[in-house]
């Protein structure tokens, strides 16, 4: 299996989005009362929400990756039930702002839009392939995802 294969368009994504990451951390850094949202304990609270649901989804979206891209398997349970990238959109929905919330900066909800507009230009390509691999499989399973639009 070739890791281009494993890697989908993560890698487009994380190219777009990796400079604003590196810039945004290194500013809040060097600036953190610029990014500081003063939340309190609400925020507190929601960002750990966040992260409860978000991790679990996360790193059962990466094992099902592992096991089977590599075998030529089109995932269709678990967190791709849900929605069709699990892998970036949690990521960018649930878990960035959630450590944002968490550590009181707005940089974690920021850059979370940041990585989902990079997923949402560069996961159509991925789509095109799957449709390629799986021409019966790939439009039934997009018919029964729940969040098909996330």
């Amino acid at each position: 299996m070739k890791l281009k294969v494993l890697v989908g368009s993560g890698d487009r994504v994380m190219g777009l989005a990796l400079p604003f990451i590196v810039v945004g951390i290194a500013a809040n850094i060097i600036w953190p009362a610029v990014f500081r949202m003063d939340s309190s304990m609400g925020g507190l609270v929601a960002g750990i929400v966040l992260l409860v649901i978000g991790v679990p989804l996360w790193l059962t979206s990466v094992v099902q990756i592992l096991v089977y891209v590599p075998r030529k398997i089109l995932i269709t349970n678990g967190p791709f039930l849900l929605m069709l990238h699990p892998l970036y959109t949690v990521v960018a929905l649930l878990v960035l702002p959630g450590v944002g919330l968490v550590l009181d900066t707005w940089l974690g909800p920021a850059l979370g839009v940041i990585l989902y507009v990079s997923s949402r230009i560069f996961s159509p390509a991925e789509e095109k392939l799957l449709a390629k691999y799986f021409p019966v499989e790939y439009p039934a399973y997009r018919a029964r995802v729940l969040l098909p639009w996330l």
